[in-house]
């Protein structure tokens, strides 16, 4: 068996103009909702066997706090330009090229890819996954590049922490 958690990144900041999309900041809302589901999430799950984040600046730091949290070395966190996209065709991709040594992943990636992509291979439909949702979904898979349809167990969001 596979399990998956996908997390969009935390609630960013719209406040810098000159600011490229990629290198937008967390907002303080946003890390401290990361660091809310996180830490409840470290509480009741063991912790993923690797941590792949997109290189948005918000999706890192999202990812950087799940980290800490999770006790998970910086150093083993792998980054991932191609997840910053708007569709899930890379996050599939990411998905399906996993090590199969691995049983457990967690992902940090961006809005419309997510929500394509829980409600593809997922088994409850979610319409829109919030800033700092998790989403974990299991494959009855030995293969990362099997996986089809699975099972979502799990759907949290900050609102339902605070």
């Amino acid at each position: 068996m596979k399990t998956l958690y996908i997390v969009r990144h935390a609630k960013s900041s719209w406040s810098y103009d000159s600011v490229q999309d990629i290198d937008r900041p967390l907002k303080e809302r946003g890390i401290n909702d990361a660091h809310l589901l996180s830490k409840f999430l470290a509480s009741k799950i063991k912790r993923p066997d690797v941590f792949i984040s997109s290189s948005a600046n918000r999706a890192l730091h999202t990812s950087v706090i799940f980290c800490e949290n999770f006790s998970y070395p910086l150093s083993n966190l792998q980054i991932k330009r191609q997840l910053y996209s708007f569709s899930d065709g890379y996050l599939v991709k990411t998905v399906k090229a996993l090590d199969d040594s691995f049983d457990s992943a967690i992902i940090f990636s961006h809005d419309h890819g997510i929500n394509t992509f829980v409600n593809k291979f997922g088994s409850k439909p979610i319409a829109h996954v919030s800033t700092c949702g998790v989403i974990a979904i299991e494959f009855e898979e030995k293969h990362w590049k099997n996986i089809k349809k699975g099972t979502t167990t799990m759907v949290e969001f900050p609102k339902n922490h605070r």
